[in-house]
């Protein structure tokens, strides 16, 4: 049984060598794939979110994040308030507004909604 031993050392792994820099640029590819895949547009996104929110005003037409369309009444620091239908007023925080809307969408939405 010693013969077996003596040939397991015998067969002693080669020295391993280093990956060098072919070895790392798998890995840094995956990496610069997912920021302009994935990190890139989602902070592009929150940078135009921000800008938009700054921007709003009163009478600009707005929906929610809820799918909620209306027009800004009246607005401060942390709050909107909106008109959802005649006198008809919600207020929702300024971070919940998604998009602005084009002008004239809430009165066209509004006369479908009126002759329904």
């Amino acid at each position: 049984m010693s013969f077996f031993i003596s040939d397991a050392v015998a067969a002693a792994a080669p020295a391993s060598q280093s990956p060098g820099i072919e070895g790392m640029l798998f890995p840094l590819g995956i990496l610069v794939f997912f920021y302009f895949l994935f990190l890139r547009p989602q902070s592009k996104r929150a940078k135009e979110k921000k800008q938009m929110i700054a921007a709003m005003t009163k009478g600009a037409e707005v929906v929610t994040s809820g799918g909620i369309l209306g027009k800004i009444v009246d607005l401060d620091d942390n709050f909107v308030k909106i008109e959802i239908c005649d006198n008809t007023f919600i207020q929702v925080q300024r971070q919940s507004i998604e998009s602005m809307m084009p002008k004239g969408t809430y009165k066209a939405i509004t006369k479908k909604a009126v002759k329904a």
